[in-house]
C-alpha cells in the first residue's frame, strides 16, 4: 500500500506550529508503524490561502491510473486549513481523487477528526449556524426576514401587513388567470397596457407574473428557512382557487417528458435594433402528421425580443440562432469586421468590469457551496448523518467548487491580460484567430467564454445586423 505525504509550512497541531522537519517525521513514523511504502510528498507554504501548487499537484499525481490504492497523510487536521470549512472541503477534494487522508497525530481518517473537532469548537467556530438557527427562530414566530412580497408590508411588530393597492393588484392578477383565463404572457401585456406599474414603478414581465402566481404568501402562509407559519398573516387567495391556479400551471409545464435545456451561445449578447432591449433564446417543438398518416417533429431555436416576450410590446423580432451565429462566425473571420466601442466607467473597460462582475458571481457561488458543505460536516458532527453519507454527499460540493475555481481562475488570467492596451489588444487579435478557426471544434463553454470575451454586443433586426467588438 502507498503513502503520500502533504506538507504545509506553519501549519498548526494543537496551536502550535509545526515546520515541514516535524511534520515529515512524522509521517515516516506513521508509514512506518502501518506498513505503507512511501512514493511521494507535496509541499505548500500558504496555510490558509487557496490551494497551492503542491496541493494541485498532488490531486494531479493521485489520478494517476498506475499508482494503485494510496492513502495521503497530513500532520493533523491544521494541514488543510485552520478554517474547519476549507480544511473539510480539501479533504472532500483528496477522497474525489479516489484516496483516503490519515492523520499523522492521532492515526486516524482526518473525516472522523473534523467531524469531532467541529463537533467541539463550541462558541469559537468561524461559520454562520448559530446566526441561522437565530433566524429560524425568528421564522417560526412568522416574523419577516428580507423583503415584503407584492401586496405587503413589514408592520411595527416584524408581521406581514397588507398594502391595500398592491392587493387590490394581486387578486386582480388572480382572477385574470383563473377567471377570465388569460395567459401569463397577457396578462403582464394587460397590466402594462393599463399602466399598472409594479412596486419599484418599473413594467410587469411574464417571470414576475408567474413568481407571483406561484407564492404561497397570498395563502396566509409565511415560508422561510424550510419553516412554514400557516396564519400569519392576512390572505389574499383562497385555498381552493390557489391550488386551481397550481394545477393550471402545472398542466401548461408538464409535457411528460424530460426537458433538456441546451443554453444559447450568444445569451446576454443580442440586442434588438428597433427597441434595444435584449433578445433572449427560445426554443420550439412542432409536431405534425402527413396526409399519409406519417408523423414528423422538429425543434426550432430563435432570439425573440425581451420586451416582445415577457412585457408584450415591440414589434415581432426574431432571429434563427443557427443562422446568427453563422452570421457572426462570418463577420468575424473578415479583416476589420464589426465596430468596436468601449464604455468606460472610472480608469476600467467594459470588458474589464463585466470579468470583475464575473469574478463577483464566481465566488458567491463557492461560498454558497462551502455553506452547504459546512451544513453537512455539521449534521455529521450533531449525529444526524454518518461519516461515511457525509464524505459520499460532500464528494459533489467539492467537485462542484473545484469547477467554480477553475472557472474563477480563468477569469483572473483574462484580468491579468488587460494589464496594458498593447497587450490586450494583441491578445485580443490571438483569440479572434483562434475563435474563427476552431469554432466548429471548442467545446461549448469553451467556446462561449471566447465569444463573450471579444464580442460587447449584436444588435439585429430582420436582415440587418450590427457587431460590435471589445477593444
Amino acid at each position: 500500500m502507498n503513502a503520500v505525504g502533504y506538507f504545509v509550512e506553519g501549519a498548526r497541531r494543537n496551536s502550535v506550529k509545526r515546520s515541514v522537519a516535524e511534520q515529515n517525521h512524522a509521517f515516516t513514523a506513521f508509514c512506518e508503524k502501518h506498513g505503507y511504502e512511501i512514493t511521494g510528498t507535496f509541499l505548500d507554504t500558504e496555510p490558509d490561502g487557496p490551494a497551492g501548487d503542491g496541493f494541485r499537484q498532488m490531486l494531479n499525481f493521485l489520478g494517476r491510473p498506475d499508482l494503485g490504492f494510496t492513502v495521503v497523510v497530513v500532520d493533523s487536521l491544521g494541514a488543510l486549513g485552520s478554517d474547519l470549512g476549507r480544511a473539510a472541503m480539501r479533504m472532500l477534494n483528496v477522497e474525489a481523487a479516489g484516496a483516503q487522508v490519515y492523520s499523522a497525530h492521532t492515526g486516524r481518517e482526518i473525516a472522523r477528526d473534523l467531524v469531532t473537532t467541529w463537533a467541539d469548537r463550541g462558541e469559537g467556530t468561524p461559520v454562520s449556524e448559530r446566526v441561522r438557527s437565530a433566524m429560524r427562530k425568528k421564522a417560526v414566530r412568522g416574523e419577516v426576514l428580507g423583503r415584503p412580497p407584492f401586496g405587503y408590508r413589514v408592520g411595527p411588530r416584524r408581521k406581514l401587513e397588507l398594502v391595500n393597492e398592491e392587493a387590490l393588484i394581486v387578486r386582480y392578477i388572480f382572477r385574470l388567470y383563473l377567471q377570465d383565463g388569460l395567459g401569463i404572457r397577457r396578462i403582464s401585456g394587460q397590466l402594462n397596457d393599463e399602466g399598472i406599474p409594479t412596486r419599484r414603478g418599473g413594467r410587469w414581465s411574464m417571470v414576475t407574473v408567474r413568481d407571483l402566481l406561484r407564492n404561497r404568501v397570498y395563502l396566509g402562509t409565511y415560508t422561510r428557512f424550510g419553516v412554514k407559519v400557516p396564519g400569519s398573516h392576512p390572505p389574499l387567495v383562497s385555498p381552493d382557487d390557489f391550488r386551481r391556479v397550481q394545477d393550471r400551471l402545472q398542466s401548461r409545464n408538464s409535457g411528460g417528458t424530460t426537458r433538456t435545456v441546451t443554453p444559447f451561445l450568444f445569451s446576454g449578447l443580442v440586442h434588438c435594433g428597433r427597441c434595444g432591449a435584449r433578445m433572449i433564446g427560445v426554443s420550439r417543438r412542432q409536431s405534425w402528421t402527413t396526409k399519409d398518416g406519417e408523423k414528423h417533429q422538429a425543434g426550432y431555436r430563435y432570439y425573440q425580443c425581451e420586451s416582445r416576450t415577457n412585457q408584450n410590446s415591440c414589434g415581432y423580432n426574431t432571429q434563427r440562432a443557427a443562422e446568427l451565429e453563422e452570421r457572426v462566425r462570418r463577420n468575424l473571420a473578415e479583416p476589420g469586421a464589426g465596430v468596436t466601442r468601449m464604455i468606460r466607467a472610472g480608469n476600467a473597460d467594459s470588458f474589464s468590469l463585466d470579468l470583475l462582475s464575473q469574478a463577483d458571481k464566481v465566488e458567491a457561488k463557492m461560498k454558497r457551496t462551502r455553506r452547504n458543505l459546512e451544513e453537512l460536516v455539521a449534521d455529521a458532527a450533531h449525529g444526524h448523518i454518518t461519516v461515511e453519507r457525509m464524505k459520499s454527499l460532500g464528494a459533489g460540493f467539492a467537485l462542484e467548487q473545484q469547477g467554480h475555481e477553475a472557472e474563477l481562475a480563468a477569469i483572473k488570467a483574462r484580468l491579468h491580460a488587460q494589464q496594458s492596451a498593447a497587450e490586450r489588444q494583441k491578445h485580443l487579435e490571438s483569440e479572434r484567430e483562434r475563435l474563427v478557426r476552431d469554432w466548429q471544434s471548442l467545446p461549448f463553454d469553451e467556446l462561449q467564454r471566447s465569444v463573450r470575451e471579444i464580442v460587447d454586443r449584436i444588435d439585429v433586426d430582420g436582415a440587418e445586423m450590427q457587431l460590435y467588438l471589445r477593444t
